[in-house]
Order: C-alpha cells, then sequence, then structure tokens
C-alpha cells in the first residue's frame, strides 16, 4: 500500500450544482424572453415528436440512438414542443461536475492486493472513465490505455489527443481502477485492464448533460464493460436516464458516484440515484462514513473516498471524494467481467460479498466493497 504523502495538497470537494443553459440573454431556461436560443434536450414518443423537435430547432446539437435529441431552439418553440403529448420532456441541457478529491489505504481496504497475488488483474475487460480524460502518458497508466473519445476537447497542457485530461480528475480516477501494478507510484484495484477515456468534463470539471449521455451512449455503442462515473448533480436529467438505461440494456456495468453533499440524508446525487447505476458512498480509514458523502436509499456499496493517492497529469496527488470510492468499485467490477460476469451478475456478486461495516443501510447499502470475497478469496489468499 502507498504510504501518504506528507506534502500532500487537498482539493476542494467540487460540490454538485447544475448550471443554466446559454441563452442569447445569457440567462437560463426560465428566465430566457420568448425569442431568445436556448439548448435544450427533448425526448419523444414517437416520429411526430422527433420531426417536431427537429422542425422547431435552429440547430440541431445531437442525436442518440435512444428517442431524444438535443437542439438549440427559440424559447417560445421550446414552449410549444413542451405542450405536445408525444414529447416525452424538454430539459434545459444542465452540467454536471467533477465529485473530487484526496488518498488512501483504499486498495489494502477492499483487499484488491489478495486478489493482484492470486492473478486478477481485470486483463481482458475494458474500463471507460467517464470524466475530464485521462493522462496516456502517466507512467502508471500508459500501458493499460485504449481508445479515447472526446465530448470536449483537452485544451491547455497534456493534450496529445483530444480526449487527454486536462484537469487531474479523471487520470486520479483512473489510477485508482486500473494503475499498472510497477515498482513506482500507485497500484489500481484493477492492473491490466484497459482504460478508456470518454472526455465529457472539461478543464474545470463541468460538462452538459447531452455530452455525459453521448458519452454513456458511446460506452455501451463500443461494447465495454464498465462505465465510471465519479461526476454528478442535485438535479436529474431524463435524457441522462435514458442513456443510462440504454448502456444497462447493453451489457454496460454503470458506477457513479453518491455525491459529495454531506452530511446528508437522501441526498444522492444524479446519475448515481438512478436504478441502472450502482451508487457508491465513501468511506474512511477506519471504516467511518466519510463527513462529506452523501447518503440515501439509493446508495449500494461503499468504498474508500478520503485521503486517496493516485495519479495525475505527470505525478500523484491525494483527493477526497465519492469520486474516488467509484473506482474502487469499478475495478472489481471489470475482474469480474473479465471473468465471464455479465452486468448484472457482477452487481449482484458485488452486493452479496460486500462487508457489514456497521453502518446503516443508507450509508453503505449492501455493505463496504470486497474485492477479494467478490472472487472468492479472503484475505488469508494474499500469498
Amino acid at each position: 500500500m502507498q504510504g501518504k504523502d506528507n506534502n500532500v495538497r487537498r482539493r476542494n470537494v467540487l460540490k454538485m450544482a447544475g448550471a443554466s443553459v446559454a441563452t442569447a440573454a445569457g440567462s437560463g431556461l426560465a428566465a430566457a424572453k420568448p425569442d431568445d436560443t436556448v439548448e435544450v434536450n427533448v425526448g419523444f414518443e414517437s416520429d411526430s415528436g422527433r420531426t417536431a423537435a427537429l422542425d422547431a430547432a435552429s440547430e440541431v446539437v445531437r442525436t442518440f440512438a435512444f428517442d431524444a435529441l438535443t437542439i438549440r431552439a427559440p424559447k417560445r418553440a421550446v414552449t410549444g414542443l413542451e405542450r405536445r403529448a408525444d414529447v416525452r420532456y424538454v430539459e434545459e441541457n444542465g452540467t454536471y461536475h467533477a465529485l473530487a478529491q484526496t488518498l488512501p489505504w483504499g486498495i489494502d481496504r477492499v483487499d484488491a492486493e489478495v486478489a493482484h497475488a492470486n492473478g486478477e488483474t481485470g486483463s481482458g475487460a475494458d474500463i471507460a472513465i467517464i470524466d475530464t480524460g485521462i493522462d496516456d502518458d502517466h507512467p502508471d497508466l500508459q500501458a493499460n490505455v485504449g481508445k479515447g473519445k472526446a465530448y470536449v476537447d483537452c485544451r491547455g497542457r497534456n493534450c496529445n489527443y483530444p480526449w487527454s485530461d486536462d484537469n487531474d480528475h479523471g487520470t486520479h480516477c483512473a489510477g485508482i481502477a486500473d494503475a499498472i501494478d510497477n515498482t513506482e507510484g500507485v497500484v489500481g484495484v484493477s492492473t491490466e485492464a484497459t482504460l478508456h477515456a470518454v472526455k465529457v468534463l472539461d478543464n474545470s470539471g463541468s460538462g452538459s448533460w447531452s455530452d455525459v449521455a453521448a458519452g454513456i451512449e458511446y460506452v455501451a455503442d463500443q461494447g465495454w464493460d464498465v462505465g465510471s462515473m465519479s461526476l454528478g448533480g442535485s438535479s436529474g436529467s431524463s435524457t441522462v436516464k435514458d442513456a443510462c438505461q440504454y448502456a444497462y440494456n447493453n451489457g454496460v456495468l454503470l458506477v457513479a458516484a453518491a455525491g459529495n453533499d454531506g452530511p446528508c440524508s437522501d441526498c444522492v446525487g444524479y446519475p448515481a440515484a438512478y436504478d441502472e447505476c450502482i451508487a457508491v458512498s465513501a468511506t474512511s480509514s477506519d471504516d467511518s462514513l466519510a463527513s462529506f458523502s452523501s447518503t440515501g436509499t439509493e446508495v449500494e456499496l461503499a468504498a474508500p473516498g478520503e485521503n486517496i493517492y493516485s495519479s495525475i497529469i505527470g505525478g500523484y496527488d491525494t483527493f477526497d471524494g465519492t469520486s474516488m470510492a467509484c473506482p474502487h468499485v469499478s475495478g472489481t467490477g471489470g475482474q469480474l467481467m473479465a471473468n465471464g460476469y455479465t452486468n448484472t451478475e457482477a452487481r449482484n456478486q458485488l452486493q452479496s460479498t460486500a462487508e457489514d461495516i456497521g453502518l446503516s443501510s443508507n450509508e453503505q447499502g449492501h455493505g463496504l466493497l470486497d474485492t477479494a470475497a467478490a472472487l472468492g478469496l479472503d484475505s488469508s489468499d494474499s500469498t
């Protein structure tokens, strides 16, 4: 287990918040004037609803494989769409943010090193980090990085590809899930899975619902095993919900950070709160609930999330957050799916082997992630 850096810098937890859709007046949808252009996601019931949305659009931003579109249109036209029976929803294209930051002990606590000692490395699994991108040059990640896709382009440093990380958050999550077991830096829960960077968050850690939904859809269309989402917001998005359902129905194990709104109750954010996602809360090294962790009936598993040491662009750092708890579960899910589990089977196995650490069900769900137990091992199998 990597020791704690005495000179660690901490980043403040990024609170979940929705951002207003851009309009000609620079305000949100509710405040927009009838002729202002607004960006909305439209879910439709039938071809007539789709046609109506296309006719209303001054610009089509994105089409999906499921029954939704992202368009820009005058607010007056959007209001007309809301009244149609063949339109399921019209929502302002809000924003999700990275749920950042810090270091553990976490790999050791979930007995991932036991899995490694027994040859369980995740080799053959595909884990998509739906986030700010991945540092493809990082010595702890480079050999595991596969394909990438950018819905917002990398800007500034380290931009070898449009999907390269320009924030640190995605690289930190990637290291927790799948850093290589070598002689330097850190080791991940999995160590030989293929990591895919699906960049839906920009260099400030924000991304639109439409971009997040497109990223989830892309993961499903690639046939990848795990979609790891250390992002979220306090508001639900019907488009993101549609995308999660599409991905889950296509075999993707979706894992999402519960949120950093604690101490609170019944405050799990989205997309974690959706049924298709494993919502992960965060624990401290003494197995207590991390003070910042969101809780609620949607929480399915707990995992280490406070003082987590992992990779960042060009180095390593310590972050806190349910963002850090999430990829512990993603890495374990990758190992299970490398062994032939379906997404539903892997989810059930993670639930049934979790360790009860004495927290309430809305804090730990089924319990603390136990990687070794999920793989049919126990802590005595470390040799």
